[in-house]
């Protein structure tokens, strides 16, 4: 079993919360993030105490906070969700294409995220399946998951969209699987060009109806000829587009899933030096050749950046489209495995995880009562052959604070 590690992002919300709220104040949802980070886990939550059914050992395990922001809740959120994309696998190449917001609309993203981060979903998701079904291209309905980051391995704001899509797609009248080029996927000029245009049209849409608000430095773009030159700003250059090339089977493919899915702005992994009201972490300096690098931020600075990563109350940031659509998504995954001369229910050769792995991928994952049965095996950590179980309930204290409500991130 893999140890905690020593230093937690929690601890420095428990340090230094409070002094970041006096100095910079916060969005209801950014203190229910930092309320929940620094709470979970510990007695304040409640949870149950655990007995090794081979020796004495017994040690308490307090529940989680469930937050989606948490790094400490989503190894077994991602476990959850990776067991069920199993079945939706299909027996071909997976291409990764990320696309990018200029820097220059970080700002007002940060000012109206539900609004500029819809419109960034709608954007890439139109600009790749129209591209896609262009006869020039592909001639295919695709199917892809998409999912949205918004830092930078800094920390710092960075809005991005990671895309996994199987290659190929469903022809126009669904007799026939098209098959995408075995090293190629579609052109990123063309997709970066194409999201460029629908970002901007959609996003002037969304003014026109007066969806966005402007304050404090951004006040000026309430008048229409300043946020006319804004734009003009932004598509002054390409935007980015990268695309990766194609890797391996399921496997792969879910391991490669695995490290975007249920990402949080920083894991306590990265940590490395907690002292004098400094925090110092492990960074990936893309700039510069990928050069792994350390930064060290005041606390409260940390904490700022941490909480601009926070989404929307119930904002959807993994979403799926084309013949993956949440509402035909089973059916056309079936068509399409009968295309590719497989079994509509064939499996792809993905072992789903035995007791040993569960416990190892998620270690200790001090399960809620909704997430953890009573006789869920894991392996004791004391003598290695025995199995923890639960066998006495922790209550919660009275005046600590409720639980935010589990949010959907599918």
């Amino acid at each position: 079993m893999t140890d905690r590690p020593r230093l937690e992002v929690a601890e420095v919300f428990r340090q230094f919360g409070e002094e970041y709220l006096t100095k910079y104040g916060a969005s209801p949802v950014q203190r229910h993030a930092l309320r929940d980070i620094q709470v979970c886990r510990t007695a304040a939550l409640g949870g149950h105490l655990e007995a090794c059914d081979h020796c004495d050992h017994q040690r308490p395990a307090y529940n989680s906070c469930r937050n989606r922001h948490c790094p400490k809740c989503q190894a077994m959120a991602r476990a959850h969700w990776m067991l069920a994309r199993e079945a939706e696998l299909l027996p071909v190449p997976y291409f990764h294409v990320v696309f990018t917001l200029p820097e220059a609309l970080g700002p007002l993203a940060l000012q109206n995220p539900a609004v500029v981060y819809g419109v960034l979903f709608r954007a890439v998701s139109e600009a790749i399946l129209e591209v896609a079904a262009n006869p020039k291209r592909l001639g295919a309905k695709i199917g892809f998951l998409a999912v949205l980051h918004t830092w930078g391995q800094n920390l710092m704001h960075h809005p991005h969209i990671h895309c996994v899509v199987p290659s190929g797609g469903l022809s126009k009248d669904r007799t026939a699987w098209v098959p995408g080029r075995e090293k190629f996927f579609l052109p990123v000029r063309v997709l970066s060009r194409v999201f460029r245009g629908k970002f901007i049209d959609f996003l002037k849409q969304a003014a026109r109806r007066g969806k966005l608000t402007f304050h404090g430095n951004l006040a000026s773009l309430a008048n229409p000829h300043a946020f006319e030159q804004l734009l003009d700003q932004a598509v002054r250059h390409d935007w980015v587009v990268y695309a990766k090339r194609p890797f391996g089977g399921p496997q792969q493919v879910l391991k490669y899933l695995a490290r975007y899915t249920h990402r949080v702005a920083i894991s306590n992994q990265r940590l490395l030096q907690f002292e004098n009201g400094q925090v110092t972490f492990s960074w990936k300096d893309y700039a510069h050749g990928n050069r792994q690098s350390t930064m060290t931020l005041v606390a409260t600075e940390f904490i700022r950046r941490f909480l601009l990563h926070v989404l929307p109350s119930g904002f959807v940031k993994i979403r799926y489209y084309g013949f993956m659509a949440n509402r035909c998504r089973k059916a056309n995954i079936a068509h399409a495995r009968t295309l590719l001369g497989q079994s509509p229910t064939a499996e792809v050769g993905v072992e789903p995880p035995t007791d040993e792995t569960r416990s190892t991928t998620i270690p200790d994952a001090a399960p809620t009562k909704d997430t953890i049965s009573l006789d869920s095996p894991r392996k004791c950590p004391a003598c290695g052959e025995g199995h923890m179980r639960v066998i006495a309930r922790i209550e919660r204290p009275s005046r600590s604070p409720p639980r935010t409500p589990p949010q959907d991130t599918s």
